[in-house]
């Protein structure tokens, strides 16, 4: 049952990400650029990540079939989008500083630790 509410958990949070509230927040504080490397971000989690899992498990190995499923649970946006906020920061030549709680998940997992 525990992995049953963690997958739920992790689903949750990625639709959290993907709210229209949440990302009219984003769009308010940061403008954008911020929104689309968000949005992007999470076209290439659900979409080309389990695209290249499908190629490399048809014409690889099957085994690479497992990690599409995989691709929709694990998160990574917490890692993705502050590296990529920073490369468009160093480009553009902004000095804007990202809200630490967008892409963090600190407040998301303790919550779900205590089950």
């Amino acid at each position: 049952m525990k992995v049953y509410n963690w997958i739920k958990h992790q689903i949750q949070h990625k639709m959290h990400h993907l709210s229209l509230k949440h990302l009219k927040t984003v769009l308010k504080k940061h403008g954008w650029a911020l929104l689309i490397i968000i949005i992007g971000w999470e076209i290439i989690e659900d979409v080309v990540f389990p695209s290249i899992f499908w190629f490399m498990g048809k014409n690889i190995d099957p085994s690479f079939f497992a990690l599409i499923p995989a691709s929709f649970i694990i998160c990574l946006h917490w890692l993705a989008v502050p590296f990529l906020w920073g490369l468009w920061i160093k480009i553009s030549g902004s000095k804007e500083k990202i809200d630490e709680h967008i892409c963090s998940h600190d407040c998301q997992t303790k919550e779900y630790e205590h089950e």
